[in-house]
C-alpha cells in the first residue's frame, strides 16, 4: 500500500508577508515529483512548511499525510512519520561526529540497529557516494566541502529511509561526478516505500532522477503540472512562455528561508 503525502490549498506567510497562495499537490511512494518555477516564487518555503518550521504561519489548507492532517505536527513529529527534508546549505555541528548523528537519528526515528550492523550498511552508504574515509569520526559538516555537504544530506537519507524526501536545490554546488553519484543514489531509492520531491532550477539534475511529474511554480502556486516536456520548454524558453500561455506575470517575492536545524532529521523539537 502506497503513502500518501497530500498539500490541499496551502497559503502560508511569514513576517506578514504571504508567500504560498493555494498550493495543491498530491505524491505517493513510488513517485518522483519535480518543483520548477523562478526564484522567490514559494518553492523553498513550501519544503520548509511542509517539514513544520515554525517560523511559517499556516493562514489557510492542509498538509495530509495518509489522510492525517499534520499541521499543527511539530518538526520530530513528522520525522517521525517518515518525512526527510535535504537543505540547500547544510549546517555544521562542531563537537558531534557525523555517525553519532545518524545513529542518534536513527534511534530517534524508531529504527535502531546493532553497533555491527549500523557500521556495515553505515560503510555501503559511504562507499555508494563515494564519501571519504575518516567520514565517520568527523565532525558534522565542519570543514566538508559543499559536494561533501550535500552527498552527507544523502547519506543521511539512505540510512534514514524515509518515505518521502524533500531535495530543496541539492544540485547546487556539485560538480558533475558529484551530481551523478548523487542523483544515482536517489533514483535507486525509489520505490514502494519512497517517494521524492525535487525542488530544483536547473534540468540537469533530472537528467539522473527521472521525475514522473513536473510542476511549474509561479507566485506561490503551482500553475502547471506535466511531464518531460515541461523541463524541455523551461530549458528553451526559461518561463517567459508563462505569461504568453497562462497570462500570469511573474512576482519578485523575497523568500526567508530559514533554517530548521537538526530536529528535521534527529527527531529531537528545539
Amino acid at each position: 500500500m502506497q503513502d500518501v503525502l497530500e498539500i490541499k490549498n496551502l497559503h502560508a506567510r511569514v513576517v506578514e508577508k504571504e508567500i504560498l497562495k493555494g498550493v495543491n499537490l498530491v505524491m505517493k511512494t513510488g513517485e518522483v515529483h519535480a518543483i520548477m518555477g523562478p526564484n522567490g516564487t514559494g518553492k523553498s518555503t513550501l519544503s520548509s512548511i511542509i517539514m513544520g518550521n515554525p517560523k511559517y504561519e499556516i493562514t489557510d489548507g492542509e498538509i495530509l499525510f495518509n489522510g492525517k492532517n499534520i499541521n499543527d505536527l511539530s518538526v520530530d513529529e513528522r520525522a517521525r512519520l517518515g518525512l526527510f527534508l535535504a537543505y540547500q546549505t547544510p549546517i555544521e555541528v562542531p563537537g558531534v561526529t557525523n555517525s553519532d548523528f545518524i545513529r542518534q537519528a536513527m534511534k530517534a526515528c524508531g529504527s535502531e540497529l546493532s553497533l555491527f550492523k549500523f557500521i556495515k550498511e553505515y560503510d555501503k552508504a559511504c562507499e555508494d557516494l563515494e564519501m571519504p574515509e575518516g567520514l565517520a569520526q568527523r565532525n558534522l559538516n565542519q570543514g566538508f566541502s559543499g559536494g561533501e555537504m550535500k552527498r552527507n544530506e544523502i547519506l543521511q537519507m539512505k540510512m534514514l529511509k524515509p518515505k518521502f524526501a524533500i531535495l530543496d536545490e541539492i544540485d547546487s554546488g556539485l560538480d558533475v561526478d558529484a551530481l551523478r553519484i548523487v542523483g544515482e543514489n536517489v533514483s535507486n531509492m525509489v520505490g514502494p516505500n519512497f517517494g521524492c520531491l525535487l525542488i530544483t532550477h536547473y534540468e540537469r539534475l533530472l537528467d539522473y532522477i527521472k521525475p514522473d511529474f513536473v510542476h511549474v511554480m509561479i507566485n506561490g502556486r503551482i500553475v502547471k503540472t506535466g511531464g518531460h516536456e515541461l523541463i524541455e520548454k523551461i530549458d528553451k524558453e526559461g518561463y517567459r512562455w508563462v505569461k504568453r500561455e497562462l497570462g500570469i506575470d511573474i512576482e519578485k517575492t523575497e523568500e526567508t528561508h530559514a533554517i530548521l536545524g537538526a530536529c528535521a532529521r534527529a527527531g529531537k523539537n528545539e
